[in-house]
């Protein structure tokens, strides 16, 4: 279905200044300090580390600091982080659990039909016979395909699996998701 690169509650951790589409999108959050030449461990919470590379900008906490990256190595399914000018333990160890971004328009193209989760979230799902059912507002990740989790004005949470059957269309521009109810997708 998609790619993720997560906002983590908009509102809360990225600003939202076009239509709900954050402008930094979390790719990692910043563990401990790691030996003495200022590395730290980052937790990686994005389906594209590869584009965390030496040399690349991370914007880091609430003020979205942009850092360039000195060194990078992976480390026990965590990546060792070094930042440029950044060689003091005890400075670096300060941003212990602080968010990693990259900036929104930098993320990398999809496919045709593939769609990253900040993407969806907040748009309208709606039945082909153009039924509102609610919004997106979150979407589970269970291995065989994703699950949108729409929430209606009334009533209980509609989860709709992310496949061919169900997912009919998805109009960005619109803000909108086209559905087909299969039996049993109704609470």
């Amino acid at each position: 279905m998609s790619g993720s690169d997560t906002n983590l509650h908009n509102e809360q951790h990225a600003g939202s200044p076009n239509a709900g589409e954050p402008a930094f999108l979390v790719v990692g959050k910043l563990r401990k300090p790691h030996g003495v030449q200022g590395e730290m461990t980052m937790e990686v919470l994005t389906d594209f580390p590869e584009r965390l590379a030496v040399g690349s900008t991370l914007y880091v906490g609430k003020e979205y600091r942009p850092l360039q990256v000195r060194n990078l190595r992976w480390h026990g399914g965590m990546i060792l982080l070094a930042f440029q000018g950044m060689t003091d333990p005890e400075v670096v160890g300060e941003w212990r659990n602080t968010w990693v971004y990259v900036r929104a328009e930098d993320i990398p193209s999809l496919e045709v039909g593939e769609y990253y989760h900040h993407q969806l979230l907040g748009l309208q799902a709606i039945t082909e016979e153009a039924e509102p059912l609610g919004l997106v507002t979150d979407i589970l990740e269970t291995g065989s395909n994703d699950v949108l989790v729409v929430q209606p004005e009334t009533g209980a949470d509609i989860l709709l699996p992310f496949t061919d059957e169900v997912i009919l269309e998805v109009d960005l521009g619109a803000g909108i998701i086209y559905v087909r109810l299969m039996p049993g997708l109704l609470p």
